[in-house]
Parts: C-alpha cells; sequence; structure tokens
C-alpha cells in the first residue's frame, strides 16, 4: 500500500505521496484533472524553463531581498532547480495540460517541488531552514508572469537549439546532393504536367533555398520571444515584485540559458496577449508548408518503381506491405507529411488560444505551450529523421531522367523563336495525337528541315 504524508495549503491538509516532492496543490490538481494522465503531461520543455526562471528570480531576490532570500536558500534553490533544469526531477511535476488555464498548478509545482527539495538539501547541509513554496520560491512573481515566461524561454531554447540544428542539417544534405547532380538535366513539371526543363541540383536548390528562408522567418520571430513577462506579477503592476527585479531577473535567465532575454516592455500586453507564439508558430507553420512540399517532391520523383517517375531512388528501410512481397514505400516522406499537417493543426489551436486574452490575463496558456512545443519537437524529429533516413541516400535515375526529358512535348517551346507559338502547339499537339516525336511532327507539318531541327533543338540547354 502507498505511503502518504500530510501537505497543507489555504484550503486545508492533503495527502501526499511520501515519495514525491510536490505538495497540496499539485495534488489538488493531479486529482481534480484526471484528463489525459500520462499522456498530455505538461511539456518537459515548459519544467525546465521554470527550472531556469526560478532560479533566475532566487538570484534576483537574493540581491534586491538579501533579507528575505538569504545566501542559504538561494544556494539551496539553485541546486534544485537545476536538478530541475537537468530533468531529474522529472517524475516530480505529473500534471497535465488540461488544467487551469493560467498554468497556476504547474507554477505551484514548481513551486513546491523546488521548496520541498531545496529543504532537503538543506538539512542535508546541517542546515534546519524550511523553505516555503509561495514565501521563498515563488517570490516576487506570480502564475501570471511565470507561466508566460516559461512559455517564451521554452520557445527560444527550443528553436535554437533543436530546430536550427535539424534545419542546418538538412541544408547540408542539400548542398551535397546539388553538388553531387550538377550536369543532370530532366523535365521540370508544373500543374502536375510536364514543363520546360530544369537541371536536378536546380531542383534541389529550390528545397534547400525554402529551408534557409523557413530559418530566416523563424529567427525574425525570436525577437518579440525573448521579451519575458516576468516582474509583472498578477496583472501586469509588478504588485509585491521589488524594483528593478524585472530587469535583473531577465538577465539572471539571460546568464542561465546563455540566450538573450530582455524585460517586456509592457507587461499589461505581456500576460493577456500571446501575439509573438502565434506569430512564431505561423513561421513553423511555413516550415511544415516546405517540408510537404519536400516531402511530396521526393515521393513523387521516386514513385514506381516501374509504373511511376522513377527519376530518383530513395533508401529502402522497412517492407511495404503484408500481402505484396517486394513492396516498399516512401515512409520517411509520408512520416514527415503526416507531421506537416498536425503542425497546421497545431497552429489553429494556438491562434485560438491566442484569441482568449480576456482583460489582464490569457487563460488558454497551457494549450498553446502544448502545441506551440509540439511543433517544434515534431519538426525538429521529422527533419532529423527524413535526413538520416531518406534524403542523405537521394541518388539520380539518370536514364529515366534522360528518358522522361527526351519524351516531353515541353521541349517545343525551344522552336518557339524559330516557328512561333502557335505553329509550336500544333507541333506538339500532333507529335501527341500521331504518337511521334517533335521532330517528325515539326518535319510533316512543314515547319522547319529536319537538318534546322537538329541545330536549334538542344533540351539540355535550356536549363
Amino acid at each position: 500500500m502507498a505511503e502518504f504524508r500530510i501537505e497543507h495549503d489555504s484550503m486545508g491538509e492533503v495527502k501526499v505521496p511520501a515519495d514525491k516532492y510536490w505538495g497540496a496543490q499539485t495534488e489538488r490538481s493531479h486529482e481534480n484533472f484526471p484528463i489525459g494522465v500520462g499522456i498530455e503531461t505538461m511539456p518537459r520543455e515548459i519544467t525546465k524553463a521554470f527550472g531556469y526562471l526560478k532560479k533566475a528570480a532566487a538570484l534576483a531576490n537574493h540581491e534586491l531581498k538579501g533579507e528575505k532570500m538569504t545566501a542559504d536558500k538561494v544556494a539551496a534553490i539553485s541546486k534544485a532547480c537545476d536538478e530541475v533544469i537537468s530533468g531529474a526531477l522529472n517524475d516530480h511535476f505529473p500534471l497535465v495540460v488540461w488544467q487551469t488555464g493560467s498554468g497556476t498548478q504547474s507554477n505551484m509545482n514548481a513551486n513546491e517541488v523546488i521548496a520541498n527539495r531545496g529543504s532537503e538539501i538543506l538539512k542535508s547541509e546541517g542546515k534546519e531552514i524550511k523553505l516555503h513554496p509561495n514565501d521563498d520560491i515563488n517570490m516576487s512573481q506570480s502564475s501570471n508572469d511565470t507561466f508566460p515566461t516559461a512559455m517564451h524561454i521554452s520557445a527560444v531554447v527550443e528553436i535554437e537549439d533543436k530546430l536550427f540544428p535539424a534545419i542546418d542539417t538538412l541544408v547540408a544534405t542539400f548542398k551535397r546532393l546539388e553538388k553531387e547532380n550538377e550536369g543532370i538535366v530532366k523535365s521540370g513539371r508544373t500543374h502536375l504536367q510536364d514543363a520546360v526543363p530544369i537541371s536536378f541540383s536546380q531542383e534541389i536548390s529550390g528545397w534547400r533555398s525554402s529551408l534557409e528562408r523557413d530559418k530566416e522567418l523563424l529567427t525574425l520571430a525570436l525577437p518579440p520571444l525573448r521579451q519575458l513577462a516576468l516582474g509583472g506579477t498578477a496583472v501586469g503592476t509588478g504588485l509585491n515584485a521589488p524594483k528593478g527585479f524585472d530587469v535583473l531577473v531577465a538577465a539572471k535567465v539571460s546568464e542561465l540559458t546563455g540566450k538573450k532575454f530582455e524585460t517586456a516592455p509592457n507587461k499589461f500586453h505581456a500576460l493577456t496577449s500571446k501575439d509573438e507564439i502565434v506569430f512564431a508558430h505561423g513561421a513553423l507553420k511555413a516550415l511544415a508548408a516546405d517540408l510537404m512540399k519536400i516531402a511530396n517532391d521526393v515521393r513523387w520523383l521516386a514513385s514506381g518503381p516501374r509504373d511511376g517517375l522513377g527519376e530518383i531512388r530513395i533508401p529502402e528501410n522497412e517492407p511495404g506491405s503484408s500481402i505484396m512481397p517486394g513492396k516498399v514505400n516512401p515512409t520517411q516522406c509520408e512520416a514527415m507529411t503526416m507531421v506537416a499537417v498536425q503542425v497546421m493543426g497545431n497552429d489553429v489551436a494556438v491562434g485560438m488560444a491566442a484569441s482568449q486574452g480576456n482583460f489582464e490575463l490569457n487563460v488558454f496558456m497551457p494549450v498553446a505551450a502544448y502545441n506551440f512545443l509540439q511543433s517544434v519537437r515534431l519538426l525538429s524529429e521529422t527533419i532529423m529523421s527524413f535526413n538520416n533516413n531518406c534524403a542523405v541516400g537521394i541518388k539520380a535515375n539518370k536514364e529515366k531522367m534522360h528518358h522522361n526529358l527526351h519524351n516531353s512535348l515541353m521541349l517545343v517551346t525551344a522552336l518557339n523563336p524559330y516557328i512561333g507559338y502557335e505553329n509550336a502547339a500544333k507541333t506538339s499537339h500532333l507529335a501527341f495525337d500521331e504518337n511521334i516525336s517533335l521532330k517528325e511532327a515539326c518535319v510533316k507539318l512543314g515547319f522547319l528541315t529536319a537538318e534546322k531541327f537538329d541545330e536549334v533543338f538542344h533540351p539540355e540547354q535550356m536549363i
């Protein structure tokens, strides 16, 4: 039978599992919101961000209110926060996304865990000091300014440390493929129909440039996310926070994370508006849209192996059918397109959540944070998976590209300067209707001699 200890809050006593660092308010939330338990837990990126901001707040309070935030307290709190940041205390953060819309219970979860673990550290050092979750860990703060701060910290950290490296990896792969495939000319396609020639390296460069532009857009979205609500406390006025706390605590967060952060110039905006998150997720959606295009291009170009386009070959990673022997499918492309769909859906949720800022607070922050961070995580991981299990092994099928190129009726475009658009169209239609070559059709219609056709018709020079 599980062992419990008795914790209390302003509403009374609560039984808490004896082996957990959380306290009464966390336990109440754990019991009151049995929604998605064990599945839709508050993102660990948020938990980590709380570790950063609680340590930063303790350090700032020590400088500004040293009589209350003593050297012993700040040292113990810092050690406990380091354990939160490292993930060592993840098992002590059980709360789900579907809780209060301000994230108050997750803020208190952090306060209680850090207070109890910090008190344990102090006791192990022979110091009889009991840290209080509200008076010490939440000093100069409110859930209303800590949760949006955690959202911004986690967004910046995850985009810079996880998503950007993934994008850079796939960009590097595409750059290598561009060099390896220089000089290979293939048929272009628009509207899913044959178009004028393009080099394979040019086609790849389009994929690469899309990713580079997406990174530029995400970079533009970062400066607003670097502004922190911390210091606004309950409604933006900064009640109970000492003068200068907001500026100092942002500087401390910057030191701890190695990222540049600053205090939000208007805390009333910072607490109630989530426009920075919406804007940044729009850039995530743009990346998802480009990944959808790239994955579709790759799987269509690899379609076949005999009855499709078959212009490229991709790695064969696993059997593709339980009934058709030898079938292999473009599974990495399919995974990436599903991630793209999820991110596009998340964008709707983030936008809707951000629209619910009523008076001095937005109360849809947990769901906004959950969807935003899921998007960053999924995009980062699918890009790396696609790169490592598909893109690095893309090979051009030169013979099929050459065949398709010279079988394309749109090569007739090269004849426009010599026989005019309308005559070129007639040539194309005749070649298609009678299943003959463009040369045969052009000569048959009397527009050019065979010798003149050969003189002016060079598909490889059309790029």
